[in-house]
């Protein structure tokens, strides 16, 4: 079905990947709709605005959003810069909106969508699917209405699904109760009241990926600078060494360095590093401080907050009345998931991939950007700028153009293998044993 006016091409989520599939369409004359769930665009980069990104500009502004701000005599960002991601969202996305908006583009914040299925039809109904537009369901500032779509690109993220502190899966017995002392996400240390709740105090930094290594490095660095202020970083996997990698094979130096700041966090005095903790419960002790117990028994205590970095997780329940073949581990799409799988790859050895690896079997809905990767991480932006490209190509009818797939990804030295159980040996990747 091709994109009309009463029936365009809906994107879902107005984040890089979003607003880069709405400058294809824009530069491919298709009508499209961005459904942004936040109030303005970039609202999920913005709540992790202090964080500086691995990869410079020129990796980070996909090239159809380029041409469209170039044109409108954008002042591009130096492309060798490592933005935080409120510049990101200050000297990109939002002059990248205002942009699509002036060459046609409708791009709406503070829109939910909450439901996706087939004009008159729920998912049991199995004959004329495709000959229906999708019947798209929004939360907005008028209440619920439905919005007609040729096709759907959802580009809606993770960074809403936060994983656990709980091992198995689950929040951890205790873990709810106690939420609004466990942060989820990377401490942001200039602000007043975010410093205060961990200066001379005990933060545990639960999680081995990147972000739980800022944490450990901000925190770290608060501990030189305020007495009594410690932290232990409890981690599942049986050490740390695959985790934190090895700096000299990154090829993206910041990723490297992070790695190496990290290393040396770890050695610090204020620091206590826990291998092998599967927290099983977390619970208040007399003195009104926080307990976290494992599987095993061992318990970390006196601790006064908590910053769970334990991944993210796509939300599909607002697809559930479409037709979707999702890979049962990373619920990542199924064609996908064998190249991305973090038992295997770093995001340096994902192989080329677009459209025909993100369609779904409902015809005209794909999945793209982080979504697209389900649980498993190392999602770079380059990925989906080529991924979007393809998908577009392939709503626009131009089938060469989206099969002709070329991506080339900068390799990491962090090991991406899943965390073995009990100490037991990962698989190696990534060039490292």
């Amino acid at each position: 079905m091709v994109p009309t006016p009463a029936a365009p091409l809906v994107v879902v989520g107005a984040g890089p990947i979003g607003l880069a599939a709405a400058a294809h369409a824009v530069e491919r004359g298709l009508p499209v709709v961005v459904l942004e769930a936040g109030d303005a665009v970039g609202a999920a980069v913005s709540e992790w605005g202090h964080v500086r990104l691995f990869s410079p500009w020129s990796e980070l502004v996909d090239p159809a959003a380029a041409r469209l701000l170039d044109a409108a005599g954008w002042d591009a960002p130096d492309p060798a810069g490592l933005p935080f991601g409120h510049d990101w969202v200050s000297a990109y996305l939002r002059p990248l909106a205002v942009v699509l908006e002036r060459a046609g583009a409708d791009v709406r914040p503070g829109r939910r969508v909450v439901g996706l299925a087939r004009s008159g039809r729920d998912r049991m109904v199995a004959t004329g699917r495709s000959d229906v537009p999708f019947a798209v369901h929004v939360q907005g500032p008028s209440g619920h209405e439905v919005l007609e779509a040729a096709a759907v690109v959802d580009a809606s993220g993770t960074w809403g699904g936060p994983g656990p502190l709980g091992a198995d899966g689950y929040p951890a017995p205790g873990e709810q109760d106690h939420h609004e002392r466990v942060l989820r996400g990377v401490p942001d240390l200039a602000d007043p009241a975010r410093r205060a709740r961990h200066a001379g105090r005990h933060t545990v930094v639960a999680g081995a990926g990147a972000s739980a290594q800022n944490a450990l490095v901000a925190l770290t660095a608060l501990a030189d600078e305020v007495p009594g202020t410690r932290v232990t970083w409890v981690v599942r996997r049986g050490d740390t060494a695959k985790a934190l990698g090895a700096a000299e094979l990154d090829e993206l130096a910041a990723r490297g360095a992070l790695g190496g700041n990290a290393r040396r966090a770890a050695e610090a005095a204020a620091v206590t590093t826990v291998t092998g903790f599967r927290t099983a419960r977390l619970e208040a002790a007399d003195d009104g401080s926080l307990v976290l117990v494992g599987h095993d028994g061992r318990r970390v205590e006196q601790v006064d907050e908590v910053v769970a970095v334990t991944g993210f997780r796509p939300d599909h329940s607002w697809l559930r009345e479409v037709h979707l073949d999702l890979d049962g581990e990373l619920s990542a799409p199924a064609g996908l998931a064998p190249e991305i799988h973090p038992a295997h790859h770093s995001c340096g050895t994902v192989s080329p991939h677009g459209a025909d690896l993100l369609r779904q079997p409902e015809e005209g809905l794909y999945l793209v950007g982080m979504k697209s990767y389900g649980r498993a991480p190392s999602f770079l932006a380059l990925t989906g700028s080529e991924q979007v490209r393809s998908v577009v190509a392939e709503i626009a009818g131009d089938h060469e153009s989206a099969a002709r797939v070329e991506l080339v990804l900068p390799e990491t030295g962090v090991c991406g293998a899943a965390p073995a159980f009990d100490g037991a040996p990962a698989g190696a990747c990534c060039g490292v044993g």
